[in-house]
């Protein structure tokens, strides 16, 4: 059985690339199923790289408790910690594997990244995969992530 989940990274200044989202797989398998980024500060074109991919040592992030899709479902296994699940990168970890990059043109207001069921990315037990902005902005310029993902029990 599968449990959809997600990570949020609420609208945040960001001035150097970084890992905005990372999500620590529990003692489940978990599958990426959506990746939204967006921005609400910028009024030019700007191209900024973004790459969904796996670290082999955690980022130091802000904790985040994943939010339960269907308030019924059990608490997430991919619990939030300084070094597991949570948001905007104080430290980075290390990369490993890139599963997607793309290049995102801000002015359109967002990126999503909505992989059909067989290119979804995967995590196995205990690994990470995270959301990176690998360009560092201009300027500063506030963006928020959102990240839904299933975990299978």
């Amino acid at each position: 059985m599968s449990y959809l989940y997600v990570v949020r990274l609420t609208p945040t200044a960001q001035t150097v690339s970084k890992t905005l989202l990372q999500i620590k797989a529990g003692a489940a398998k978990i599958v990426l199923v959506s990746v939204k980024l967006y921005q609400k500060t910028k009024t030019t074109t700007e191209f900024l790289d973004i790459q969904v991919l796996r670290k082999t040592a955690a980022a130091t992030v802000t904790s985040f408790t994943p939010v339960k899709k269907n308030p019924n479902d059990p608490t997430s296994l991919a619990v939030g910690g300084t070094a597991a699940t949570g948001t905007n990168a104080s430290v980075e970890g290390t990369d490993g594997d890139i599963l997607h990059e793309d290049t995102w043109n801000v002015i359109n207001g967002s990126w999503l990244y909505l992989p059909v069921p067989e290119d979804r990315e995967e995590e196995q037990q205990g690994g990470i995969i995270a959301v990176k902005l690998n360009t560092a902005p201009a300027a500063s310029m506030t963006i928020g992530t959102i990240v839904s993902f299933l975990e299978y029990r």
